[in-house]
């Protein structure tokens, strides 16, 4: 497998020469300052890419180029992103850049309430609590039917929870829901939520399901025009957040998207994180269902909690079997390589990692600090060898 490492740009806190001693051989990234659907330049890109190289590795996966709100609401006002997107498809692919990820998660895009949960090794992990969520929703942000969307039980501990928090504590669970963690492509205040999520009132799983099939019928053939791949990445958490729609939870979400669209340029972003938040996700059955169409992996782990709450373990352990994972890749990729594919190798990157040792004190990014990765990539590369050494 390619083993490659996200990296935020010229202000990431570790440096490309960190990334390179981890063992990566490529990087994840993104021009991050383009978030309005505008057009990526070629000089651009290949300014981004030149300073990659410079660094001794090369820039593999594109994660993300944002897909615009009027694409996800389907508006009228969605034809002149649309036509960006596909432009900045093709400007990639005029610069090798062929494997691309993007998500479709309305409003809000991956979500926590901790960022510095206490994990039982003894550093710090990311957390979504199900019942701080609520709380919020429910009680502070005032979401017109927020309680139509939890149980009574869940609005009671809600409550409950809700008069135990001090407003120190309010406001810093709603900087970390709405203020947009890193690679999201949106921060709101609590007006422009509010908005957001009025503009979704007339929008259910089928209307939003159909807006991202046509929002595919219009950029895959560009992609397969150029030997690009599409992978969309699930959502995360892979529920319904705030009563909106999330068509990018399950394999049957899966399913819709591949039989609507059956180019092998429409992928995914196996990301065993995000589909393992839900119990009823069966990984190594995904990995078999999908595997032609895995474009890219992220690898890590969750341990899911009561009501739908988790947090994020060390990468082998949780709730996710990574070595029947990652073996089945191992299998995918032999499978490539048989066919003569020349992208048989599988791009993935070790997704988040605990804060440890002096990242604690350090300024990094929730879930993208230097260490944990490392450890989480040094673990997963024992995994990989083991694994091929076993397969000679």
């Amino acid at each position: 497998m390619l083993q490659s490492w996200r990296w935020y740009g010229p202000d990431d806190p570790v440096l490309l020469d960190h990334v390179r001693q981890a063992g990566a051989r490529g990087v994840v990234t993104a021009l991050h300052d383009i978030y309005d659907g505008q057009v990526w330049p070629p000089a651009d890109i290949a300014r981004r890419k030149t300073e990659i190289e410079r660094g001794g590795l090369s820039w593999m996966v594109v994660e993300s180029i944002p897909v615009h709100p009027a694409i996800k609401l389907g508006t009228p006002g969605a034809a002149d992103p649309i036509a960006c997107y596909a432009q900045t498809i093709r400007n990639l692919a005029d610069a090798g850049i062929r494997t691309i990820c993007y998500n479709f998660m309305p409003v809000v895009d991956w979500v926590r309430t901790d960022l510095r949960y206490p994990a039982p090794n003894g550093g710090l992990a990311l957390r979504f609590d199900a019942i701080d969520f609520a709380a919020y929703d429910l009680f502070v942000l005032g979401r017109a039917g927020a309680a139509q969307s939890y149980g009574d039980d869940v609005v009671r501990e809600a409550e409950a929870r809700m008069a135990a928090l001090s407003e120190a504590t309010i406001a810093a669970l709603e900087q970390t829901i709405i203020a947009g963690l890193p690679g999201s492509e949106l921060s709101h205040d609590r007006a422009s939520i509010r908005d957001a999520i009025a503009d979704y009132a007339a929008i259910d799983d089928a209307r939003l399901r159909a807006n991202l099939i046509a929002f595919l019928e219009a950029v895959v053939p560009v992609a397969e025009s150029v030997g690009a791949r599409l992978c969309i990445h699930p959502d995360d958490p892979p529920f319904s957040l705030f009563g909106l729609p999330r068509v990018v939870s399950r394999a049957e979400d899966f399913h819709a998207i591949f039989d609507a669209i059956p180019s092998p340029a429409n992928g995914m972003t196996l990301c065993t994180g995000s589909l393992a938040a839900r119990g009823d996700n069966d990984l190594p059955s995904m990995v078999r269902m999908f595997a032609d169409r895995i474009h890219f992996a992220h690898l890590r782990s969750v341990r899911r909690q009561a009501n739908g709450s988790f947090f994020e373990s060390d990468h082998l352990d949780g709730d996710v079997d990574m070595i029947a994972v990652v073996s089945l890749l191992l299998e995918e990729e032999c499978r490539r390589k048989k066919d003569g594919r020349p992208d048989w190798e599988i791009p993935m990157r070790p997704d988040h990692g605990h804060l440890l040792l002096d990242d604690m004190h350090k300024q990094t990014n929730p879930g993208y600090s230097a260490i944990g990765r490392l450890k989480g990539l040094a673990e997963l590369r024992g995994v990989i060898r083991t694994l091929e050494a076993l397969r000679v």
